[in-house]
Protein backbone atom coordinates (compact mmCIF):
# COMPACT_ATOMS: atom_id res chain seq x y z
CA UNK A 1 0.00 0.00 0.00
CA UNK A 2 2.93 2.35 0.65
CA UNK A 3 4.23 1.88 -2.91
CA UNK A 4 0.82 2.72 -4.37
CA UNK A 5 0.68 5.88 -2.28
CA UNK A 6 4.15 7.01 -3.40
CA UNK A 7 3.42 6.49 -7.12
CA UNK A 8 0.12 8.35 -6.81
CA UNK A 9 1.88 11.24 -5.10
CA UNK A 10 4.56 11.39 -7.81
CA UNK A 11 1.96 11.49 -10.59
CA UNK A 12 0.09 14.36 -8.90
CA UNK A 13 3.31 16.32 -8.43
CA UNK A 14 4.38 15.70 -12.03
CA UNK A 15 1.18 17.09 -13.54
CA UNK A 16 1.04 19.94 -11.05
CA UNK A 17 4.51 21.08 -12.09
CA UNK A 18 3.49 20.98 -15.79
CA UNK A 19 0.64 23.43 -15.38
CA UNK A 20 1.39 26.92 -16.70
CA UNK A 21 -0.65 30.05 -17.12
CA UNK A 22 -0.32 31.11 -20.74
CA UNK A 23 -0.97 34.77 -21.54
CA UNK A 24 -2.00 35.31 -25.16
CA UNK A 25 -0.91 38.70 -26.39
CA UNK A 26 -3.74 39.78 -28.67
CA UNK A 27 -2.71 42.83 -30.70
CA UNK A 28 -4.78 45.97 -30.19
CA UNK A 29 -6.36 47.20 -33.40
CA UNK A 30 -6.91 50.90 -33.99
CA UNK A 31 -10.69 51.46 -33.91
CA UNK A 32 -12.33 52.08 -37.28
CA UNK A 33 -15.57 53.90 -37.93
CA UNK A 34 -18.46 51.58 -38.80
CA UNK A 35 -21.14 53.23 -40.97
CA UNK A 36 -24.38 51.26 -41.27
CA UNK A 37 -26.58 53.25 -43.67
CA UNK A 38 -29.11 50.82 -45.14
CA UNK A 39 -32.25 52.84 -45.93
CA UNK A 40 -35.61 51.13 -46.49
CA UNK A 41 -38.41 52.76 -48.50
CA UNK A 42 -41.67 50.97 -47.65
CA UNK A 43 -43.27 51.46 -51.04
CA UNK A 44 -46.44 49.48 -50.30
CA UNK A 45 -47.30 51.50 -47.21
CA UNK A 46 -50.05 54.09 -47.47
CA UNK A 47 -48.71 56.70 -47.32
CA UNK A 48 -45.22 55.61 -48.38
CA UNK A 49 -42.80 55.73 -45.44
CA UNK A 50 -39.07 55.18 -45.03
CA UNK A 51 -36.66 53.88 -42.40
CA UNK A 52 -33.74 56.26 -42.81
CA UNK A 53 -31.08 55.85 -40.12
CA UNK A 54 -27.31 56.18 -40.25
CA UNK A 55 -25.84 54.09 -37.43
CA UNK A 56 -22.31 54.97 -36.35
CA UNK A 57 -20.12 52.71 -34.21
CA UNK A 58 -16.45 51.95 -33.64
CA UNK A 59 -14.80 48.61 -34.23
CA UNK A 60 -13.24 46.93 -31.19
CA UNK A 61 -10.73 44.24 -30.34
CA UNK A 62 -11.83 40.63 -30.77
CA UNK A 63 -12.61 39.89 -27.11
CA UNK A 64 -14.42 43.15 -26.35
CA UNK A 65 -18.08 42.53 -25.52
CA UNK A 66 -19.41 46.03 -26.16
CA UNK A 67 -19.29 48.08 -29.35
CA UNK A 68 -19.00 51.83 -28.66
CA UNK A 69 -21.36 54.17 -30.49
CA UNK A 70 -20.43 57.49 -32.10
CA UNK A 71 -22.54 60.60 -31.49
CA UNK A 72 -20.04 63.41 -32.09
CA UNK A 73 -20.19 63.36 -35.87
CA UNK A 74 -21.70 65.47 -38.65
CA UNK A 75 -23.98 63.53 -41.01
CA UNK A 76 -25.85 64.74 -44.10
CA UNK A 77 -27.11 63.59 -47.51
CA UNK A 78 -26.72 65.47 -50.79
CA UNK A 79 -29.15 65.11 -53.68
CA UNK A 80 -26.63 65.12 -56.52
CA UNK A 81 -29.27 66.26 -59.04
CA UNK A 82 -30.07 69.61 -57.43
CA UNK A 83 -27.38 69.69 -54.66
CA UNK A 84 -30.01 70.02 -51.94
CA UNK A 85 -28.89 68.96 -48.45
CA UNK A 86 -30.71 66.75 -45.92
CA UNK A 87 -29.14 67.13 -42.47
CA UNK A 88 -29.17 64.34 -39.87
CA UNK A 89 -28.97 64.52 -36.07
CA UNK A 90 -28.46 62.06 -33.21
CA UNK A 91 -31.32 63.16 -30.96
CA UNK A 92 -30.90 60.37 -28.39
CA UNK A 93 -27.08 60.37 -28.43
CA UNK A 94 -27.01 56.63 -29.19
CA UNK A 95 -25.19 56.70 -32.51
CA UNK A 96 -28.41 56.65 -34.58
CA UNK A 97 -28.59 59.68 -36.90
CA UNK A 98 -31.96 60.48 -38.50
CA UNK A 99 -33.10 63.28 -40.88
CA UNK A 100 -34.20 66.47 -39.19
CA UNK A 101 -37.06 66.69 -41.73
CA UNK A 102 -39.40 64.09 -43.21
CA UNK A 103 -37.37 62.50 -45.98
CA UNK A 104 -38.20 59.73 -48.47
CA UNK A 105 -35.54 58.88 -51.11
CA UNK A 106 -36.81 59.41 -54.66
CA UNK A 107 -36.51 57.15 -57.71
CA UNK A 108 -33.50 57.52 -60.04
CA UNK A 109 -31.75 60.04 -57.81
CA UNK A 110 -28.18 59.49 -56.69
CA UNK A 111 -27.62 60.48 -53.07
CA UNK A 112 -24.23 61.14 -51.55
CA UNK A 113 -23.78 60.35 -47.85
CA UNK A 114 -21.24 62.45 -45.95
CA UNK A 115 -20.00 61.65 -42.44
CA UNK A 116 -17.45 63.92 -40.77
CA UNK A 117 -15.78 62.42 -37.72
CA UNK A 118 -12.61 63.57 -35.97
CA UNK A 119 -11.82 66.00 -38.79
CA UNK A 120 -11.95 63.24 -41.42
CA UNK A 121 -14.60 63.05 -44.14
CA UNK A 122 -16.25 59.80 -45.29
CA UNK A 123 -18.38 59.63 -48.44
CA UNK A 124 -20.48 57.09 -50.30
CA UNK A 125 -23.20 57.19 -52.97
CA UNK A 126 -26.36 55.16 -53.56
CA UNK A 127 -29.49 55.15 -55.72
CA UNK A 128 -32.73 53.51 -54.63
CA UNK A 129 -33.03 49.91 -55.87
CA UNK A 130 -36.46 48.78 -57.01
CA UNK A 131 -38.09 45.65 -55.59
CA UNK A 132 -41.20 43.56 -55.91
CA UNK A 133 -43.72 42.69 -53.24
CA UNK A 134 -44.21 39.59 -51.12
CA UNK A 135 -47.28 37.87 -52.53
CA UNK A 136 -47.75 35.52 -49.60
CA UNK A 137 -46.03 34.16 -46.51
CA UNK A 138 -47.32 31.47 -44.17
CA UNK A 139 -46.23 28.89 -41.63
CA UNK A 140 -45.44 25.48 -43.10
CA UNK A 141 -45.32 21.98 -41.63
CA UNK A 142 -41.90 20.81 -42.82
CA UNK A 143 -38.83 20.48 -40.57
CA UNK A 144 -35.13 19.86 -41.08
CA UNK A 145 -32.91 17.76 -38.79
CA UNK A 146 -34.21 18.13 -35.24
CA UNK A 147 -37.88 17.99 -36.19
CA UNK A 148 -38.50 21.11 -34.09
CA UNK A 149 -37.73 23.82 -36.64
CA UNK A 150 -40.43 26.30 -37.65
CA UNK A 151 -40.96 26.65 -41.41
CA UNK A 152 -42.04 29.87 -43.12
CA UNK A 153 -43.06 29.62 -46.78
CA UNK A 154 -42.57 32.80 -48.83
CA UNK A 155 -43.85 33.50 -52.36
CA UNK A 156 -43.23 36.43 -54.73
CA UNK A 157 -43.11 37.25 -58.46
CA UNK A 158 -39.67 38.13 -59.84
CA UNK A 159 -39.35 40.91 -62.44
CA UNK A 160 -38.23 39.37 -65.73
CA UNK A 161 -36.88 42.63 -67.19
CA UNK A 162 -33.97 43.10 -64.76
CA UNK A 163 -31.29 41.12 -62.96
CA UNK A 164 -32.59 41.15 -59.40
CA UNK A 165 -30.97 40.71 -56.01
CA UNK A 166 -32.92 40.59 -52.77
CA UNK A 167 -32.24 40.69 -49.05
CA UNK A 168 -34.78 39.06 -46.73
CA UNK A 169 -34.79 39.91 -43.04
CA UNK A 170 -36.77 37.67 -40.70
CA UNK A 171 -37.65 38.70 -37.14
CA UNK A 172 -34.61 38.43 -34.81
CA UNK A 173 -32.27 39.75 -37.51
CA UNK A 174 -31.96 36.54 -39.49
CA UNK A 175 -30.94 37.41 -43.04
CA UNK A 176 -31.18 35.63 -46.38
CA UNK A 177 -29.71 37.16 -49.59
CA UNK A 178 -31.13 35.83 -52.88
CA UNK A 179 -30.35 36.33 -56.57
CA UNK A 180 -32.78 35.52 -59.40
CA UNK A 181 -30.24 33.72 -61.59
CA UNK A 182 -32.24 30.47 -61.48
CA UNK A 183 -35.79 31.86 -61.25
CA UNK A 184 -35.76 35.03 -63.34
CA UNK A 185 -39.28 36.22 -64.17
CA UNK A 186 -41.06 33.35 -62.40
CA UNK A 187 -43.43 33.00 -59.48
CA UNK A 188 -40.86 31.91 -56.92
CA UNK A 189 -41.37 30.36 -53.50
CA UNK A 190 -38.94 29.14 -50.87
CA UNK A 191 -38.87 27.95 -47.27
CA UNK A 192 -37.04 29.58 -44.39
CA UNK A 193 -36.56 27.67 -41.13
CA UNK A 194 -36.29 29.07 -37.63
CA UNK A 195 -34.21 26.88 -35.34
CA UNK A 196 -35.75 25.91 -32.00
CA UNK A 197 -33.60 28.40 -30.05
CA UNK A 198 -34.25 31.30 -32.46
CA UNK A 199 -37.97 31.79 -31.88
CA UNK A 200 -40.61 31.07 -29.25
CA UNK A 201 -44.13 30.28 -30.42
CA UNK A 202 -46.90 31.31 -30.40
CA UNK A 203 -45.80 34.68 -31.74
CA UNK A 204 -45.90 36.80 -34.88
CA UNK A 205 -42.90 37.56 -37.08
CA UNK A 206 -42.28 40.23 -39.68
CA UNK A 207 -40.54 39.48 -42.96
CA UNK A 208 -38.93 42.30 -44.93
CA UNK A 209 -37.94 41.95 -48.59
CA UNK A 210 -35.54 44.56 -49.99
CA UNK A 211 -34.17 45.11 -53.47
CA UNK A 212 -30.37 45.37 -53.39
CA UNK A 213 -27.53 45.85 -55.88
CA UNK A 214 -25.25 43.06 -57.08
CA UNK A 215 -22.34 44.68 -55.23
CA UNK A 216 -24.29 44.76 -51.96
CA UNK A 217 -25.39 41.15 -52.50
CA UNK A 218 -21.75 40.09 -52.90
CA UNK A 219 -20.70 42.18 -49.89
CA UNK A 220 -23.41 40.69 -47.71
CA UNK A 221 -22.57 37.11 -48.70
CA UNK A 222 -18.93 37.68 -47.75
CA UNK A 223 -20.01 39.36 -44.52
CA UNK A 224 -22.09 36.32 -43.57
CA UNK A 225 -19.31 33.89 -44.44
CA UNK A 226 -16.68 35.77 -42.44
CA UNK A 227 -18.87 36.34 -39.41
CA UNK A 228 -20.15 32.76 -39.50
CA UNK A 229 -23.75 33.67 -38.72
CA UNK A 230 -26.93 34.98 -40.29
CA UNK A 231 -28.09 36.82 -37.19
CA UNK A 232 -27.19 39.76 -34.98
CA UNK A 233 -27.62 42.43 -37.62
CA UNK A 234 -25.53 42.91 -40.73
CA UNK A 235 -22.97 45.17 -39.08
CA UNK A 236 -22.96 43.77 -35.55
CA UNK A 237 -19.36 42.66 -36.02
CA UNK A 238 -17.83 43.71 -39.34
CA UNK A 239 -14.61 41.88 -40.32
CA UNK A 240 -11.76 44.39 -40.39
CA UNK A 241 -10.74 43.38 -43.94
CA UNK A 242 -14.19 43.75 -45.51
CA UNK A 243 -14.52 47.07 -47.30
CA UNK A 244 -17.86 48.55 -48.30
CA UNK A 245 -18.73 51.37 -50.70
CA UNK A 246 -17.79 54.27 -48.38
CA UNK A 247 -14.34 55.88 -48.59
CA UNK A 248 -12.34 58.23 -46.41
CA UNK A 249 -11.64 61.21 -48.66
CA UNK A 250 -9.31 62.79 -46.08
CA UNK A 251 -7.11 59.79 -45.30
CA UNK A 252 -7.64 56.74 -47.52
CA UNK A 253 -5.58 54.47 -45.27
CA UNK A 254 -8.05 55.03 -42.43
CA UNK A 255 -10.89 53.41 -44.35
CA UNK A 256 -14.32 52.91 -42.74
CA UNK A 257 -16.35 49.71 -42.42
CA UNK A 258 -19.99 49.29 -43.39
CA UNK A 259 -22.16 50.15 -46.38
CA UNK A 260 -24.51 52.80 -47.79
CA UNK A 261 -27.56 51.42 -49.57
CA UNK A 262 -31.12 52.47 -50.40
CA UNK A 263 -33.78 49.78 -50.98
CA UNK A 264 -37.41 49.53 -51.88
CA UNK A 265 -38.79 47.26 -49.16
CA UNK A 266 -41.96 45.27 -48.62
CA UNK A 267 -43.10 43.66 -45.35
CA UNK A 268 -45.34 40.75 -44.43
CA UNK A 269 -46.46 39.56 -40.98
CA UNK A 270 -47.02 35.88 -40.16
CA UNK A 271 -48.63 34.43 -37.02
CA UNK A 272 -46.73 31.38 -35.78
CA UNK A 273 -48.38 28.69 -33.66
CA UNK A 274 -47.27 25.53 -31.91
CA UNK A 275 -46.92 22.60 -34.29
CA UNK A 276 -48.88 19.43 -33.65
CA UNK A 277 -46.56 16.61 -32.63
Amino acid sequence: MKKIYIWTLLIVLLFSNCEKVVDIDVPTIEPKLIIDASFEVLFNASPVTANVVVKLKLSTDYFDETIPTVSNAIVFLTNTTDNSIINFSDVNLNGNFTPIINFIPKDAIEYELTVIYKSETYKGTATKVKSTQIDNAMQGDETLFSGKEIEIKVAFKDNINTENYYLFNFTNNLFLPLEDRFFNGTNYNFSFFYQEDEIEVPTNVTITMSGITKDYFTYFRILQNQSGTTGGGPFQSVPSSLLGNIINTTNETNFPLGYFHISETDTFTVDLVEKNE
